[in-house]
């Protein structure tokens, strides 16, 4: 399977937090040829194969966005945010409305001309307007209040394996999941991926995902900080450099151990991502208080500019992921049933 095709087809299906059905059929598509695979109240899709000792594999299939509050008299749409959205990158960007067809906006914004220092500071959300070029009356009849708003799709190769791209996050960790489910095919193991909705807006797909299933050990996989300029170094990966292995007090010390001994037995590159406090921001939090606890483990791809629509990630990175899933998978397997 080609990586860079996949992440193409990932990154250009629209999945805003609460309205996932796009991406979320989708990917109930990709996932037939490997198991059973059904679909929850949230929009949550599984994908189960196998027998024997039970793995879960989580990435969540929902992106950040806004929504529609209302048509101003102009025409223009008020909007509020659908997860965290960066108020400082609104401005005279592009966007696509997904009224009763796809519409192409630009979210006003004030020429320096006109501006006063006041208006250097990042908008307030009721302040956000976005043009669509219509009378009120016209835009009535398109959209209505609830719709989602995304960012512009874009999908640029950059030089090398980097490529940028919006909802990166974490398309690119359902890629790298699907990916290694090409290499798990014939393991002596059960397998289910449950690709969650509604992370962005408070890990709430996660959250009942994992009941009933009588799980053994869950891995998700998000993205985490590439190092840019201004960042602090030791709070970021390195892009190219291979998967973050997370290690958190919330995260099982073992699956985290079991993850670095297993990159570095198959040649792997790694980094790892140390995390203090009770959480780490990303489905695990959830997952491993999920049922009577589940051991879970955390591998974040590196990326850079998160939540922004020129998200960036090495492809090695996602293939090196899927990689690592897949040789644990396989080793843990062999250990149980040994």
């Amino acid at each position: 399977m080609n990586t860079e095709k996949l992440l193409y087809k990932l990154t250009n299906t629209v999945g805003v937090s609460g309205a996932e059905e796009n991406v979320t059929a989708l990917l109930c598509e990709m996932l037939k040829p490997y198991g059973e695979v059904s679909v929850d109240g949230m929009n949550n899709v599984f994908c189960t194969f196998g027998e024997g000792y039970h793995f879960l594999l989580d990435a969540h299939l929902d992106e950040i966005g806004l929504i529609v509050k209302s048509i101003s008299d102009d025409g223009f749409l008020k909007v509020d945010k659908c997860g965290g959205i960066d108020a400082r990158m609104l401005l005279g960007y592009e966007v696509d409305v997904w009224g009763k067809e796809r519409l192409f906006g630009v979210i006003s914004t004030l020429p320096p001309h006109l501006q006063n220092d006041d208006d250097n500071k990042p908008p307030k959300f009721e302040d956000v307007s976005i043009d669509i070029g219509m009378t009120k009356k016209e835009a009535e009849a398109l959209v209505s209040p609830g719709d989602r708003v995304t960012f512009r799709r874009n999908f640029t190769k950059l030089l090398g394996n980097q490529l940028s791209s919006s909802v990166l996050d974490d398309r690119s960790g359902v890629a790298s999941i699907i990916l290694a489910l090409d290499m798990l095919k014939n393991t002596d193991a059960k397998v289910t991926v449950m690709f969650s909705s509604q992370e962005e807006v408070g890990v709430r797909g996660a959250s009942v995902g994992p009941y009933a299933k009588n799980v053994d050990e869950a891995i998700a996989v998000d993205v985490s900080f590439g190092w840019t300029p201004f960042c602090k170094k030791s709070d970021c990966g390195e892009i190219g450099n291979g998967p973050m292995i997370g290690f958190s007090p919330i995260l099982d010390k073992k699956m985290s151990n079991a993850l670095v001994s297993v990159a570095e037995k198959n040649g792997i590159p790694y980094q790892k991502e140390i995390m203090g406090g009770g959480h780490t921001g990303t489905n695990a939090d959830t997952i491993t208080v999920s049922e009577s606890g589940i051991k879970t483990a955390l591998i974040s791809i590196p990326e850079k500019y998160m939540h922004s629509p020129i998200e960036v990630v090495d492809i090695t990175d996602v293939e090196n992921t899927a990689r690592l899933i897949a040789e644990y998978v396989k080793e843990r397997a062999g250990e149980v049933n040994a």
